[in-house]
Formats: structure tokens, C-alpha cells, sequence
């Protein structure tokens, strides 16, 4: 155990949900992120009961879930003429024991960089500072590169280095210095976000279309008493071919919906009307569905990868965000066992790199969208009665194995104890030096500034 902080490359979800973490159980730590101001970018993600059940352990209480989305009720596969493929209760309802949650990823964003600074001061998240690369040094501790807004640049030492740094993440790139490209499968997403009455159960997640062309929407805010509108995310994809790879530039950009509407023209029964769901919209963003293939460590001395920079995954699962504020606290929970050391890395790295890495492959795979691979193969998506093309047996040992090998089936999370034990901390620290790590941190970086 060195007296260094922790430093955290990258302030996003996962990153956030590490120091917050790491504060709980008396470990010291930074976040160094790179944009000069958090805004609550993007549009809806789910969290799943695995996830929701880690941060009410953090202290972020069902209100402060409900502010920024709502209690998903259903999730419901349907083919083409409308008729359902499968559906099934989630959250409280399917028999957890926590919420799945429908939310605003930017607002979850600013609810944690919130309690961030509320609980660690201004000072535990530095904006405007990206971290560009790491060396191991010979007494066990890691430095990091940082690289200001401005261009200078210093060096920051670390008991540990966590790379929460994204898909980009420029900690992985030097610890697998000959990975291969982002891989994009062919698939193109636009989302955007509608004001329009919620359907089914008013808090459903709902997909339909087949494996080539689909929308995905669900409710991320409760319906307005006044008028019984809720704000409506949604998805639109379309597989291309992908012989040539993107060509874009950028992965993320406006676009005005009339590039896409054309594809789901005719996409219109009585309960639904999905080109009028997309033009309502404020406005779109189009980027193609990408991951990264799996590497066979996410570990380096003391460094180590977490969220999309250890495991990016296509969305299919629905649980890149809840994967993330996981691997916060199985890493947390490593360093309650094994303290602020390497140890506590090659622990969480062994427990999830490898299940989380078929995990990234089975959603390449299409997840439990693959439920719509299945039909689309046998009848064309089409049909009268489901049971005729796939027996509900068949249907619900699918999404059962999907359950398991995201995390979050019913029974093993029910019955599984806390993460991290209550009042858990580092042996080496206690609590109160959490704010002594982040003011000897303050006063190197001064230091290191004047020269």
C-alpha cells in the first residue's frame, strides 16, 4: 500500500461509480476526465435489477432514480405483423428483489458525478485533464500521463491506475498495444427521444421488426398528469453492409431524421405509428452499433480496465451501464480483500474479464434480440401464433441463459449477499483519509505546475 491515491482515467458512468466506490470503503482516489464541462449527454439506457441493487447499496435511493426515469414493468419482443414474440414482467414485477430501471444516461451521469462532490468535494473529478498514457515505476506505484486543456502536460502518481477511459481508452491501447479496430458489425442506430403516449404497460420496453431492421422504445420519464405524455426513447437500426467499414467521420453525430425515416414507412398499426414516433422527435443522432473484440487480460501490474474501455459491447443486452457500475464494485470489493494493491486487480480481473468477454460476444450475437434471429429464420417474421413457430419452452430457456450470463437471473441474484458487506473499508486506511489522499494529491499537482 503506497499513500498515493487511486487515479481514475475517464468521469463517465463507470468511472463515477469506481470513486464512489472507492470513497465508500476509504480508498483515496481521482478522476481525471477529459472534457472541460459534464453535460448530460445521450439518451436512454436500462438499468438492470443487478445494477440498481449496487448503487441503492451506494446510497442513491430509489428517489433519485425516479427523477430521472422510471421502473421498467415489461420487456416484449414483436414480429412484424405486430403479433408478440415473447414478453415478460422485469423488475419487481418478474420477482427481483430490485427495480430494472428505464433512465436518461446523461441524467444518471449527473446524478453521480453529483454525489461525487458532494461526498468527496469539487476537487475528486478534474476536468479538462486526460489521461494519455501510464508507466509502472519500480516501487510498485503508477504514474499517469495527463494532458491539460491547455496542452501542458504532468505527470500524476498513483498507488493504482483504474482505465475507465471508454471505447477510445488510451490506457488500453498501450496495455494492448496490437489490438484490432473498433468492429462495427454493419448495423447503424439513430435515437432520439419523443413526447408521445407510453404503450402496453406505460413503462414497457418494447422491440420490433427482425434482426436487419428493428425499433427498440421505452419510457424514460413518468407521464405528465396533465397531459399522459411521457418522454419515449427510442432506437432505429438498419444492417448495411459493412465490406467497406465506416465511413463517416466521427461515430456520433446529429442527423436530421429524414435520412432514415424511409425505412420504417410503412411500420404503422393501430397502437403504434413509428414514422410519426421518429419525426415528432427534437432530434436524432446516428452511430453505428460497435464493440471491441475481447482481450485476454484487463490487467497490467497496477493498472487495470473498467466498463467500456475493459468490455465495449453493442447495446442489444441492454447492460453496457449496468455491467460498468458492477465492475465499481467487484473491483471495491477486491480491494476490501485483498487492499489498495495489484492483488485486488488480478482478483476482479479473473473473476469477470473472462465471463464478461462471451458476454460482449454473445451480444455481437444479438443478445436476446436473437429471439427475433430465430423467427425471422423460420417464418420470415411473420405469423399467427407464435407457439407454431417457436414453442414457449424454447422462447424462455433462451432468455433464461441470457439472464445468466449477463448476471442478473432471478434466483442467483436474489439469494446472493452484498458486493461490497455494510460499513466494509480498506484495512490499510481508514474513511477519513479519503480527503487526505485528495489534498496530497492537490498539492503534488502544484508542485508539479510551478516547475
Amino acid at each position: 500500500m503506497t499513500n498515493h491515491p487511486v487515479i481514475i482515467a475517464g468521469g463517465g458512468i463507470g468511472g463515477l461509480a469506481t470513486a464512489l466506490t472507492l470513497h465508500q470503503i476509504g480508498a483515496p482516489c481521482v478522476v481525471f476526465e477529459a472534457v472541460n464541462e459534464l453535460r448530460p449527454l445521450g439518451v436512454g439506457i436500462n438499468l438492470q435489477p443487478n445494477a440498481v441493487r449496487e448503487l441503492y447499496d451506494l446510497g442513491i435511493a430509489q428517489a433519485d432514480l425516479d427523477r430521472i426515469g422510471v421502473p421498467a414493468k415489461e420487456w416484449a419482443l414483436v414480429g412484424l405483423n405486430g403479433n408478440d414474440i415473447y414478453s415478460e414482467p422485469r423488475g419487481l414485477l418478474a420477482g427481483y428483489n430490485w427495480p430494472q430501471y428505464s433512465v436518461h444516461r446523461g441524467q444518471l451521469h449527473m446524478l453521480l458525478h453529483q454525489k461525487v462532490v458532494e461526498q468527496m468535494g469539487p476537487q475528486a473529478v478534474r476536468l479538462g485533464s486526460r489521461v494519455t498514457g501510464y508507466r509502472k515505476n519500480d516501487d510498485g506505484s503508477v504514474s499517469a500521463f495527463v494532458e491539460g486543456a491547455d496542452g501542458t502536460t504532468f505527470e500524476q502518481k498513483g498507488a493504482l491506475l483504474i482505465g475507465a477511459d471508454g471505447i477510445h481508452s488510451a490506457i488500453r491501447a498501450q496495455m494492448h498495444p496490437g489490438q484490432p479496430p473498433i468492429h462495427w458489425g454493419g448495423a447503424v442506430m439513430w435515437r432520439g427521444t419523443t413526447r408521445a403516449r407510453p404503450i402496453r404497460t406505460d413503462a414497457s420496453f418494447v422491440g420490433l421488426g427482425t434482426h436487419r431492421q428493428r425499433v427498440v422504445f421505452y419510457p424514460i420519464s413518468h407521464p405528465d398528469p396533465q397531459t399522459g405524455l411521457s418522454m419515449i426513447n427510442w432506437i432505429a437500426e438498419v444492417t448495411m453492409d459493412n465490406a467497406e467499414g465506416w465511413k463517416q467521420l466521427g461515430w456520433f453525430r446529429q442527423v436530421p431524421t429524414s435520412d432514415f425515416a424511409h425505412h420504417f414507412e410503412n411500420w404503422v398499426w393501430d397502437w403504434l405509428d413509428v414514422p410519426a414516433l421518429i419525426r415528432q422527435s427534437d432530434a436524432a443522432f446516428e452511430n453505428p452499433m460497435i464493440d471491441r473484440d475481447p482481450v485476454p487480460t484487463w490487467r497490467d501490474g497496477p493498472v487495470v480496465l473498467l466498463g467500456d474501455a475493459a468490455h465495449a459491447m453493442y447495446p442489444t443486452g441492454s447492460n453496457g451501464a449496468s455491467q460498468a457500475i458492477v465492475d465499481a464494485r467487484v473491483l471495491g470489493a477486491a480491494m476490501i480483500e485483498h487492499g489498495v494493491t495489484p492483488g485486488a486487480l488480478k482478483a476482479y480481473d479473473e473473476k469477470l474479464c473472462g465471463p464478461i468477454s462471451q458476454l460482449v460476444l454473445r451480444n455481437r450475437g444479438a443478445g436476446p434480440f436473437g429471439l427475433l434471429n430465430i423467427v425471422d429464420e423460420r417464418c420470415g417474421g411473420t405469423f399467427d401464433n407464435i407457439d407454431d413457430v417457436i414453442p414457449a419452452n424454447e422462447r424462455a430457456a433462451f432468455m433464461a441463459g441470457y439472464k445468466a450470463a449477463a448476471g442478473f437471473a432471478i434466483e442467483t441474484l436474489n439469494n446472493a449477499p452484498r458486493t461490497i458487506a455494510e460499513d466494509a473499508r480498506v484495512q490499510a486506511l481508514g474513511s477519513s483519509n479519503s480527503s487526505v489522499g485528495t489534498e496530497d494529491l492537490q498539492a503534488d499537482h502544484e508542485r508539479q505546475a510551478h516547475g
